[in-house]
C-alpha cells in the first residue's frame, strides 16, 4: 500500500482537492492511529476507564455536586407530584450545566472518567425529566417506565451525538431495553419474579424480548467493531460497551433456561453453548463479549445450582486463565485455519504487524 506522505497533502492543498485545515486534521489523525498502534501490547483488547488518580478526584468531586443538585432541587420527588412543572425546568438546567462540563472535560480536556460520570448524570436527569413528563400526563405505573426510558433513550442518543462518549452508547441500550419491557406490561404482562426475564419456558415475552435485543446490541457492536479494526477510535469502545450489554442478555437467557431444566443433556449443551460461545468472542476477538456473559453464569451457578456450583465455576475460571494466557496463539491459530467468510477481512488482525507495518 503506498504511504501518503506530507508532501503529497501540500499537493493536494496547493491544488485545491484539501484546505489547509483538512491536512492538518488528515496529519493529526495519522499521528494519532500510529501513538495508538504503537502503544497496544501486542494484539491485546484496549480497555481505559480513567487516565490517572486527578480523573478519579474530578469525578468525586462531580458525584457530590450532582447529588448535592439533586438534594437541593429535590428532583427525585418534583417528578412525581404536582410539582411536575419544576421538575422539567430543573431537568432542563442539569441539561445545559451537564453538557458545559462536558464541553469542557469530554471535548477539551478528553478525560475519560470524567465523561464516563457526566454521561451517567445525563442519564439520570433525562430519566427524571420522563418522570415529569409522565407525571404530567398522569401515567399509570407501566406508561411512567415506558415514558422514563424513552426519553432517556432520545436524550442520550442526542447527548452521543454531540460528545460521543462510548459509555453512553451502554446507556443507550439499557433505555431500550426498559422501552420495550415496558411496552411489554402495558400489553398486560407481568414478570411473576426477575427470573421470568430471562426464562425463555416462563409466561410472557420478556426472555424472548431480552434475547432478541440483546442479538441487535451484538449486531449493532460488531458494526461498530468492523468500521474500526484496529480500534483506535471510539467507534471500538462504542462497541465494547455495546457487548457488556449485549452478552448478558444472550447469555444468560440460555444458561438460566438451561439451568432451570436440571437434566444431564441441558447441562452437556450448557457446555457447549459456552464453549461456542467463548470460540466465537475468540474470533471476534472481544474478551468482554466473553467476560460479562460468564460473570453471569457464575452468579447463577451460585443462586440456582446446589451442590455442583463451585465445580462450574472451578471449570469456567479453569477455561477463562488458559483463554487469557493463550488468547493471541489460539486465535492466529483459529483464524488462519478457518476458511474466508463475509465479514472476516473486517474484524481485527490476527497476527502482530512488523515495525514497518506499524508506520504504514
Amino acid at each position: 500500500m503506498t504511504e501518503i506522505t506530507r508532501d503529497d497533502l501540500r499537493a493536494a492543498v496547493a491544488s485545491g482537492m484539501l484546505t489547509e485545515a483538512q491536512a492538518a486534521g488528515v496529519i493529526v489523525l495519522s499521528e494519532e492511529r500510529a501513538g495508538a498502534r504503537a502503544r497496544r501490547s501486542g494484539l491485546d483488547e484496549p480497555f481505559e476507564l480513567f487516565k490517572g488518580f486527578n480523573e478519579i478526584f474530578i469525578v468525586v468531586g462531580l458525584v457530590i455536586l450532582f447529588a448535592g443538585w439533586m438534594g437541593v432541587t429535590g428532583l427525585s420527588l418534583l417528578s412525581i407530584n404536582s410539582g411536575y412543572l419544576l421538575g422539567m425546568l430543573y431537568s432542563g438546567i442539569a441539561f445545559g450545566l451537564i453538557a458545559l462540563l462536558a464541553r469542557y472535560f469530554t471535548l477539551t480536556r478528553r478525560m475519560v472518567a470524567p465523561s464516563i460520570a457526566l454521561a451517567i448524570m445525563f442519564g439520570i436527569s433525562a430519566g427524571q425529566f420522563g418522570l415529569s413528563v409522565a407525571a404530567a400526563m398522569d401515567a399509570q405505573f407501566q406508561g411512567t417506565i415506558t415514558i422514563a426510558a424513552a426519553c432517556a433513550g432520545v436524550m442520550l442518543s442526542l447527548y452521543y451525538y454531540f460528545f460521543r462518549v462510548p459509555f453512553t452508547v451502554a446507556l443507550i441500550a439499557l433505555s431500550v431495553f426498559g422501552v420495550a419491557f415496558g411496552l411489554a406490561t402495558m400489553g398486560g404482562a407481568v414478570p411473576s419474579s426477575p427470573q421470568d426475564i430471562f426464562l425463555l419456558s416462563a409466561d410472557g415475552p420478556f426472555a424472548l424480548l431480552t434475547i432478541l435485543l440483546g442479538i441487535v446490541g451484538l449486531i449493532v457492536a460488531l458494526r461498530f467493531d468492523m468500521s474500526d479494526p484496529h480500534r483506535v477510535t471510539r467507534r471500538a469502545a462504542s462497541g465494547f460497551w455495546l457487548h457488556v450489554i449485549a452478552a448478558p442478555a444472550i447469555v444468560n437467557t440460555v444458561a438460566l433456561t438451561l439451568f432451570e431444566q436440571g437434566s444431564l443433556t441441558a447441562r452437556l449443551v450448557l457446555v457447549a453453548f459456552v464453549a461456542l460461545m467463548a470460540l466465537f468472542a475468540v474470533i471476534i476477538d472481544r474478551r468482554s463479549f466473553l467476560v460479562s456473559g460468564v460473570g453471569y453464569i457464575v452468579a447463577l451457578s451460585i443462586t440456582v445450582i446446589e451442590g455442583n456450583a463451585f465445580f462450574i465455576i472451578l471449570l469456567l475460571g479453569a477455561g477463562l486463565v488458559f483463554l487469557g494466557a493463550q488468547w493471541e496463539a489460539l486465535r492466529g491459530a483459529l483464524m488462519r485455519g478457518l476458511p474466508a467468510f463475509p465479514g472476516k477481512t473486517g474484524l481485527p488482525p490476527w497476527t502482530i504487524p512488523t515495525p514497518e507495518e506499524q508506520r504504514s
